[in-house]
């Protein structure tokens, strides 16, 4: 699809959404999509859960101004991505509320009222990589084409899916910041960056399951195991 007749079918899609009226908890909320999401050739599309209270439904720009945004801009320029490289979107594109007013998780009928919103927008960008952030997302891309993933065992994974690469990672809100820890995001997005790099091909076809990742370890622990008893063995020498 060459790049005007993206522009076409983006901008139409943006116009759905915009009219869209189908979840009544939404009524009066900002439809986060529009060019502000990021540019319509980039090679990687984050999926998140649904904009903020505070954030994407007073900015329209998902995963920005609350601390779920500043989280996920730490991760992203901590690895060397820039956000205006990368294309921003969420399983739902309101923001749904309990009955306080705060942010709630998007009921199933929700998910599904959006989930064809979601599936014209990867067939628009076909992005080579998606990354899902959360539960929430992984459930959303389940509904377009089905998958085994599971976020505990296949977080950072490449993983093949809908004639594309799927990478799930944890979401950035402080919550799951706070059960996961600073640090490991940080690795998440890392092992993310090295796999955009060219580490992919290596993976190619490849499930990483935890017994797998395991192994991998050990032999790394083997062979710098076996490289410091060289060095004690040839002090002063190359080995």
């Amino acid at each position: 699809m060459d790049d005007l007749l993206t522009g076409a079918h983006f901008g139409a899609l943006v116009v759905r959404a915009q009219a869209c009226q189908r979840c009544p908890r939404m009524v009066g909320r900002t439809r986060v999509l529009s060019a502000q999401n990021g540019p319509l050739d980039a090679r990687v599309l984050f999926v998140a859960e649904a904009p903020g209270r505070l954030g994407g439904d007073r900015t329209g720009v998902p995963l920005s101004a609350d601390q779920s945004g500043r989280n996920f801009g730490e991760f992203l320029s901590g690895a060397g991505l820039d956000r205006a490289d990368v294309f921003v979107t969420n399983a739902v594109l309101c923001n749904p509320r309990d009955a306080r007013g705060l942010n709630a998780r998007p009921s199933v009928g929700e998910l599904r009222n959006c989930s064809t919103h979601l599936a014209d927008l990867l067939a628009i960008l076909d992005p080579p990589w998606v990354v899902t952030l959360g539960r929430v997302a992984l459930d959303a891309l389940g509904r377009i084409a089905p998958h085994n993933v599971v976020l505990a065992r296949d977080v950072a994974t490449p993983i093949p899916w809908h004639g594309r690469t799927l990478v799930p990672l944890y979401h950035p809100s402080p919550n799951s910041v706070a059960h996961r820890g600073r640090a490991q995001h940080h690795a998440d997005y890392a092992r993310l960056v090295a796999l955009l790099d060219g580490g992919a091909e290596m993976l190619a076809g490849v499930r990483w399951t935890a017994h797998a990742r395991i192994r991998l370890v050990r032999h790394a622990e083997a062979a710098l195991d076996q490289l410091k008893r060289l060095l004690m063995q040839h002090p002063g020498k190359d080995v």
